[in-house]
């Protein structure tokens, strides 16, 4: 948000050479791009920098330490280039060996890669080498995979990962461990280097504001409330999705042993920033510790009645926690999650939780998730609900539970789907079906895959890719807003391309499913939701920028200022400008201009003398504005989506 300009400077207006300037290079930035690389064309916005080192060269370990009872040697056999290098020999367990602390030198929400080389010593057997991660926090330890690699003793191999900190721990250190046996090996040439993440692009509308019919949501990960991705989350985003923080694993690892280490940050950034929550979620036959199914033994549970009430019990105890500690700070949890499997006689996906239970594990976890949060509302959550079979095993689990009273008020339709798939009459059948029933519908887990079959591999995601995942998102929208009075929300399944769940698989294929790309820069797909005169490319249809600065403010109002400039190559002959107003806020009084609707959503027409806009020519207008239960000067909320003739615009960035 830009700051309020001193009373000395209020009156500023645009100057038309800086908005010609302004538009100049942003042109340069929006022009039409031939492939889906075209944007790395772009000069990077930050570069990489190395914050540790360790090449041994001056003799000595540098920091790194034992782990066990194994013995590190500085020797001029172990080093891949230079004198130098970290011999690792007498080990006993597949865990020992060195160890650095890095807590000193990482930094929360930044992402860091990690390379060193490794080599086994001379006669060993293959072996898998791990860089991993031991963190402390609150007293409890963790350990973590960073990367791993096959490794012998003929030649050096590079060993990488990736790492964000996310929370302050009390200990942190990487190690080299080995998989399978215990072999002496050698390490050489360590760096650690952080990867700065270029600022977010605060010149485009906000997702929030351009999709009024309905709260937007993004799946996020405890790196995304930091630094520019915080931003781009906040900016674009008025609910969020924790997408692993609030799971049975994270948040009982252990029967009775309680963790909140992400979730709680996720939901302090969420209150913090006035953003909705998401619970998800409760009940699922994956990510539940194995304990959960064990017996009072200690053994793995059959369906017996003394097994099924344990279970049940497990499943009150957890759910009265979790959700409990948050009580109306989660509006709305996924209870239960993929229950369906359609390939079944009577459509229940067969799951320890079913095996055991039946449907009362269902039952109870609406049951006591209704007791613990009674304003909640509480969703069942699938996937492939646009396909007919699953639909209906779904609906019919739907209408039995609410004959029998149990408090399911929502159904969430997680819409993982492809630049195919589904068709817009597929879809529209999904939420067709459920509206008899009366109770909400969301799309929970949106994305859209760039791949059509299992064994296409992409090295770079062709354009027409891109532009056929824009369209479809496009469909999906229109769709989703003519069904907007029984649509609670729709979130997307992360916030940018360089974090998907999508990414990996057997064939290690990367995928580029979301809005915003790998340096978090507006996708086609992005466009083509936010502008409703999108037809094609990277960029906004309305060739207008505009700059809304607030001049003057006082208990209760204030006085705004608006310049539109024409950045395209048509000259504008009668023009409607709309916007949309902060909550509480109306329009009172209006110059150069025609108020033409009143209320959140603000459309001012020309008035007349002003309706010609020539290409790279300008209009000012103002207004006067208040805003109901004002007490004091705060400033009135910028707005972050102008439209020009129904076609979106670009906006005049803040000031640092």
């Amino acid at each position: 948000m830009r700051a309020s300009p001193a009373p000395a400077s209020r009156e500023r207006s645009l100057p038309l050479a800086a908005c010609v300037l302004v538009v100049t290079l942003l042109l340069g930035v929006f022009a039409p791009v031939a492939g889906s690389a075209a944007e790395a064309a772009e000069p990077d916005l930050a570069l990489p920098v190395t914050v540790l080192a360790s090449d041994f060269e001056d003799g000595t370990p540098q920091g790194w330490t034992a782990r066990g009872g194994e013995t590190l040697a500085v020797d001029g056999d172990a080093a891949r280039t230079g004198a130098y290098g970290l011999a690792v020999t007498d080990r006993s367990a597949g865990w020992e060996g060195p160890a650095l602390r890095v807590d000193h030198i990482l930094e929360r929400g930044v992402a860091y890669t990690v390379s060193l080389w490794v080599r086994l010593a001379d006669g060993a057997a293959t072996d898998t080498a791990r860089l991993s991660l031991e963190r402390r926090v609150d007293g409890t330890t963790s350990y973590h995979t960073l990367g791993s690699v096959t490794v012998g003793p003929d030649a050096w191999v590079e060993l990488t990962g990736t790492h964000t900190p996310t929370v302050a721990t009390e200990y942190s250190a990487l190690y080299i461990e080995t998989a399978a046996g215990t072999p002496s090996f050698r390490i050489d040439d360590v760096l650690v280097t952080r990867i700065p993440v270029p600022p977010i692009q605060r010149d485009i509308p906000a997702l929030r504001d351009a999709l009024p019919e309905f709260p937007i949501g993004a799946a996020v990960s405890p790196a995304d409330i930091h630094g520019e991705r915080a931003e781009l989350l906040a900016r674009h985003h008025s609910s969020l999705t924790p997408g692993n923080a609030l799971k049975w694993d994270a948040t009982q690892p252990a029967e009775g042993v309680f963790r909140f280490t992400d979730a709680d940050p996720i939901l302090d950034f969420a209150a913090e920033r006035g953003m909705a929550v998401r619970g998800h979620t409760l009940v699922w036959h994956e990510q539940t510790p194995p304990w959960v199914f064990t017996d009072a033994d200690g053994e793995p549970m059959t369906p017996t009645p003394e097994n099924k009430t344990l279970l049940l019990e497990r499943l009150e105890t957890h759910i009265r926690e979790v959700v409990g500690r948050y009580g109306d700070r989660i509006g709305t949890w996924d209870v239960v999650n993929e229950v369906i499997d359609e390939n079944r006689p009577d459509g229940m996906r067969r799951s320890p939780w079913y095996e055991i239970t039946g449907l009362d594990y269902i039952r109870t976890a609406f049951r006591v998730a209704h007791e613990v949060a009674p304003d909640a509302r509480l969703v069942i959550n699938d996937y492939n609900t646009n396909v007919p079979a699953k639909r209906e095993a779904l609906y019919e689990l739907v209408a039995l539970l609410l004959e029998e009273g149990v408090p399911v008020h929502g159904v969430g339709h997680q819409t993982h789907i492809n630049i195919e798939w589904p068709s817009v009459a597929e879809a529209r059948a999904m939420l067709e079906r459920f509206i008899p029933l009366g109770v909400d519908q969301e799309i929970t887990e949106l994305d859209v895959s760039v791949y059509t079959a299992a064994d296409q591999v992409f090295p770079v995601v062709p354009a027409e890719r891109l532009e056929a995942q824009a369209r479809q998102y496009r469909r999906m929208f229109d769709l989703f807003r003519s069904y907007s009075e029984h649509i609670a929300s729709v979130t997307v399944w992360g916030l940018a391309d360089d974090d998907t769940w999508l990414d990996g698989g057997p064939l290690d294929r990367k995928d580029a499913p979301l809005l915003f790309d790998e340096r978090l820069r507006a996708k086609a797909a992005y466009w083509a939701i936010v502008d409703p005169g999108w037809e094609g490319g990277i960029g906004p249809s309305g060739g207008c920028l505009v700059d809304h600065l607030v001049t003057d403010r006082w208990p209760g109002g204030f006085r705004a200022e608006i310049t539109v400039l024409n950045t395209g190559s048509r000259t504008i002959d009668g023009w409607a400008l709309g916007w949309t107003m902060g909550r509480g806020e109306r329009v009172d009084h209006l110059w150069n201009g025609t108020l033409a609707h009143r209320g959140p959503r603000v459309t001012v027409g020309d008035a007349s003398w002003n309706a010609v806009i020539p290409p790279r020519a300008s209009v000012s207008l103002g207004y006067l504005g208040s805003r109901s239960g004002a007490s004091g000067n705060g400033g009135p909320a910028e707005p972050t989506f102008f439209t020009l003739d129904d076609r979106a615009c670009l906006l005049l960035a803040p000031e640092a």
